[in-house]
C-alpha cells in the first residue's frame, strides 16, 4: 500500500486541500483521496506535490512496509 505525509506537510504549510489542489492542477476531492489513501497519484502529480510542499517525493510517499520509510 502506498503511504503518505501529504496531510501533515500541507498543514505544516498552511494550505487548504482546495489551495494546494490549485497549485498542483487537481480536484480538491484529489488531493483528499491522495490523503486518505484511497488514490495513488501518477508521477507527474507525485512531483508537483512534492515540489509545493518542500519535500523530496521518497519523503512525500512510500510503500508501506519499507523499513527505512515507516514514517510513523
Amino acid at each position: 500500500m502506498l503511504r503518505n505525509r501529504v496531510k501533515e506537510l500541507r498543514a505544516r504549510h498552511g494550505f487548504s486541500q482546495s489551495e494546494l489542489a490549485n497549485y498542483v492542477g487537481v480536484a480538491r476531492q484529489t488531493i483528499g483521496f491522495i490523503e486518505r489513501g484511497e488514490f495513488s497519484p501518477s508521477i507527474a502529480l507525485s512531483l508537483r506535490l512534492a515540489k509545493y510542499l518542500e519535500v523530496r517525493v521518497d519523503e512525500l510517499f512510500w510503500l508501506e512496509g519499507e523499513d527505512d520509510n515507516d514514517k510513523k
